[in-house]
């Protein structure tokens, strides 16, 4: 069953999609920082990131320094929240460049 899930590239890529698996959002030779699920708060307009992968752990933040999101998403404020309800406003937090 396909869920909107989203990881974290070591070149810092941003990518999301409905998938099975997280593995499922790489593309060959590329590797996964972790990942999650996300949601879009259409009333805040809010692209909110949440959990972790199971095959995949959390996002390992730390180990970018320039996020790459997608152009679709320009000017829509990204956070994250992790399992214990501590918030990371992502648009705050890194560099971000629109691909």
């Amino acid at each position: 069953m396909e869920h909107p899930k989203f990881i974290i590239t070591s070149g810092g890529h941003l990518r999301l999609g409905m998938v099975t698996l997280h593995r499922d959002l790489l593309m060959p030779h590329e590797t996964c920082l972790g990942g999650g699920f996300y949601e879009f708060d259409y009333a805040g307009n809010i692209l909110i990131l949440s959990g972790k992968s199971f095959d995949y752990g959390p996002p390992r933040w730390s180990k970018i320094e320039v996020l790459l999101v997608p152009e679709a998403y320009q000017g829509v404020p990204i956070v994250y929240r992790d399992a214990w309800g501590d918030e990371i406003n992502l648009t705050n937090h890194f560099t971000i460049r629109y691909y």
